[in-house]
């Protein structure tokens, strides 16, 4: 299906005539979020779904012939979201004119190898610059602004302080979403919305247009000082102290209320030595200038993505750039990006966005996951590192709904020129890992936010010491060691069978875990080990073995295998050994 140079809709034109305009409302089957049992979830068609997902090149999306042997590749690959870009300049060529083959090319490349899909809206701002516009956008920069530093010289991104940009962004994205409600609301193929991609001001602090010196110079905005009030004690902890060391002012000027910043900030940053910028990671420096930035960019996509929810209400986020060792000030990484410290101020700005978003590609992994998911954030990754362990930790510990690497087409051995269902390449660590994930993914989501998700060490040495886990009514005994094979009726010859799947599977991958999905209920992820159970509570009677479950390994996928019982399990008088790596399921209970 192709759209060629359709004119922009009067809902599109009433949207931007009316900024309040409510969201459209829900569909309960399209994809929305949910909590349950305390987390956010995504929902689609009804069930949570997790995104194991890659995020594609910039420019891959641009070219059906080329993405036409990648779609099946990514598959084959066992992810089951493809994260990939759309353009302001390719579908609006001409100003309220739009052409939609792109979108109906990747949908469809999508829906062939039985994909989802989250979208990246390219529009004012790609990595904190501006390049992705319709040349009529570029070309006029009386009427669409570009963002001037403290010098005058002119950076390479739009101004916040276009309004005119604003609002033919708000268009295109509004017609893009109309577009998507129309071909793809019932199949729900598109599960979310990247607004706009890592934006902010890079070359300095702030922007220095003269619009921007005037509404730095003017109180701090109402909208945002009621907010902080409202919400003082549940604030962002940088943003607390700054607030607070500045007299926690009800109103004032955006220096009076969070200081005055500092001038020479460009000038101090490029002289600093990495071991002091190593020392300003976490900092809050500089604060009023990225607090006022993050004002003006979340305020500025509150309306193109309230333009866009009016015409199709799925889940909408923004992604960030972090700000990390190597590059610690604002200017350095983009100024005014959802980073953890400004997250209240983007929720005053941006009630349209769902979702603030961290792009991880530092080692402190761990801490970001933590402070993306302060005061209730859901944590959506899109994009990272290609780390199967990152992956788990982010799924199991932090309730990640989405795990996304990034130019996943170039990672792994792919062949982008190769012929449909050619030049695949074997599947690596995190093939594997989101095939164990994509297998547990209705347990996992299931038990998210529930306490009863526990990683295992990776233990690969047999002499190693038996350990125990705590879970649920029940410890589990973890010994290691080569299984005994066992032999003759009830274990008689050596005790119980070693089970796993057949042939045994060559796994790379980092995960082990235990989930205790019931009571008295466990699947468990690992081996070789022998694995047994005793009841927390022995009064209640001795356990019993109530069931058994192995898995098998086919063509990369993880598919049921046999109910082992009876002579397998010397009729549940013995705990079977696992004799390799294996996805297991168990039942137990306590008899008198």
């Amino acid at each position: 299906m192709k759209t060629s140079l359709l004119p922009v809709s009067l809902a599109v034109a009433a949207c931007l005539a009316f900024p309040g305009l409510a969201p459209a409302a829900p569909d309960a089957t399209q994809p929305h979020l949910e909590t349950r049992h305390g987390v956010r979830q995504l929902v689609v068609d009804g069930q949570p779904f997790l995104m194991l997902s890659g995020e594609l090149h910039n420019s891959s999306t641009s070219s059906k012939e080329y993405m036409k042997p990648i779609w099946p590749q990514l598959a084959r690959r066992n992810l089951n979201t493809v994260l990939a870009v759309i353009t302001w300049e390719l579908i609006e060529p001409q100003p309220g004119h739009f052409d939609f083959t792109t979108v109906d090319d990747t949908i469809q490349g999508a829906r062939d190898s039985h994909l989802r899909l989250v979208i990246l809206w390219f529009g004012s701002w790609k990595n904190g610059e501006s390049s992705y516009q319709p040349a009529w956008v570029k070309a006029d920069p009386q009427r669409y602004p570009w963002a001037k530093d403290r010098a005058g010289k002119t950076l390479n991104l739009l101004s916040t302080f276009g309004d005119a940009t604003r609002d033919a962004d708000a268009r295109a994205f509004a017609a893009l979403m109309r577009h998507l409600r129309e071909v793809d609301g019932k199949e729900h193929t598109v599960l979310a919305m990247q607004v706009e991609n890592e934006v902010g001001v890079l070359g300095d602090s702030r922007d220095f247009v003269p619009a921007a010196n005037d509404a730095f110079a003017k109180p701090v905005p109402k909208e945002l000082m009621n907010y902080l009030v409202q919400h003082q004690d549940t604030l962002a902890p940088e943003l607390k102290t700054v607030w607070a060391a500045n007299g926690n002012k009800p109103a004032g000027t955006w220096a009076e209320v969070f200081g005055p910043g500092k001038p020479d900030s460009a000038k101090n940053a490029a002289q600093l030595s990495q071991d002091e910028k190593d020392t300003l990671w976490r900092q809050f420096d500089w604060p009023v200038d990225e607090i006022f930035m993050a004002w003006r960019y979340s305020t500025y996509i509150n309306k193109v993505a309230a333009a866009g929810k009016a015409e199709y209400n799925i889940p909408y986020y923004c992604n960030t750039w972090l700000q990390q060792p190597g590059t610690p000030r604002p200017g350095e990484f983009p100024s005014g990006c959802p980073e953890p410290e400004v997250h209240d101020v983007w929720r005053a700005g941006a009630p349209n966005i769902d979702i603030l978003a961290p792009d991880i590609y530092i080692p402190q992994f761990e801490e970001v996951c933590q402070r993306y998911t302060r005061n209730g954030n859901p944590l959506l990754i899109p994009e990272a590192a290609s780390t199967p362990d990152n992956a788990l930790l982010a799924v199991l510990k932090y309730n990640a709904m989405c795990f996304s690497p990034f130019g996943i087409e170039g990672r792994g051995g792919f062949n982008p020129q190769a012929a449909p269902g050619v030049g695949a390449a074997t599947p690596d660590s995190l093939a594997q890992t989101y095939a164990i994930l994509g297998y547990l993914a209705p347990v996992i989501l299931e038990n998210q936010g529930r306490g009863t998700i526990t990683r295992l060490p990776a233990v690969t040495d047999t002499n190693a010491p038996p350990q125990e886990l705590k879970l649920g009514d029940y410890t589990l005994h973890f010994a290691y060691g080569a299984p005994n094979q066992g032999g003759g009726r009830r274990g008689g010859g050596g005790g119980p069978r070693a089970y796993g799947p057949y042939p045994p599977v060559d796994n790379n991958s980092p995960a082990r875990l235990v989930i205790n999905s019931a009571p008295g209920e466990y699947y468990l992820v690992g081996g070789p080990m022998r694995v047994s159970f005793t009841a927390n509570q022995p009064d209640r009677g001795d356990v019993v073995l109530g069931s058994f479950d192995e898995t098998m390994y086919v063509d990369g996928h993880w598919v049921p295998g046999r109910r082992l019982n009876g002579d397998e399990t010397s009729d549940n008088r013995n705990w079977p050994a696992l004799g390799s790596f294996g996805i297991y399921r168990y039942s137990v209970f306590q008899r008198q």
